[in-house]
């Protein structure tokens, strides 16, 4: 029976850098480093599986939409996007952080309604209700460490890995909300029609997972 085509779905950087092992372990060997190349359709060794290279928080869109049958996405990104159509399948336990609460080291004021600077509203809002805290969220893309300092907002929540930006900028962890990882994830219909196919590239990746 021949191979239905395959898509991937990666993101340039340090995660399809650390998920070359992975691929080698499943036998896939892209024909060429997207982070040299211009093409957002790579092909592989393998005639029916291919690579589509795009921006990371936009995975899990091509991979709930059927665009691509397999994805590879940060944990941060699953907890901010809608996860209908998709099965999060394995934790590659790979480009890991911390999603948490940050800002200056003297504490608000007790009954102060807080400001929460975050490009990830869906988990701050999350984490707070559950926490039985009103909070006023405001959505910024980047440099949230600015945010505390010119009093934009009391604290942020955003992706903490070594905390040396934090620090620079006269910041400390606070409160930990969630472990990040990138994570494997399926269609849910080709894992359905191409269910031999994708376990087989799934298991041998899991025996590669350190």
């Amino acid at each position: 029976m021949m191979n239905e085509q395959l898509t991937f779905a990666l993101s340039k950087g340090r995660i399809y850098k650390d998920t070359l092992p992975l691929l080698e372990a499943a036998g896939i060997i892209p024909s060429e480093d997207p982070d040299k190349s211009r093409k957002l359709i790579i092909s592989t060794n393998h005639a029916h599986i291919r690579l589509l290279i795009v921006r990371a928080t936009d995975a899990p869109t091509y991979v709930a939409h059927g665009a691509a049958d397999i994805g590879i996405s940060g944990k941060d990104v699953l907890m901010e996007a809608p996860t209908d159509n998709l099965y999060e399948l394995l934790d590659l336990n790979i480009a890991k952080c911390k999603l948490m609460v940050a800002g200056p080291a003297e504490p608000k004021p007790v009954g102060h309604r807080l400001k929460i600077a975050t490009k990830y509203l869906k988990s701050a809002e999350a984490y707070y209700a559950q926490k039985g805290e009103q909070v006023d969220l405001v959505k910024l893309y980047g440099s949230m460490e600015i945010a505390p300092l010119i009093d934009l907002a009391d604290y942020i929540v955003d992706l903490v890995d070594t905390g040396n930006t934090l620090k620079a900028n006269g910041l400390v962890p606070m409160e930990h909300i969630a472990d990040i990882s990138s994570r494997l994830i399926v269609n849910e219909h080709a894992y359905k029609t191409k269910y031999a196919q994708i376990n087989e590239i799934v298991e041998k990746i899991k025996s590669a997972v350190v």
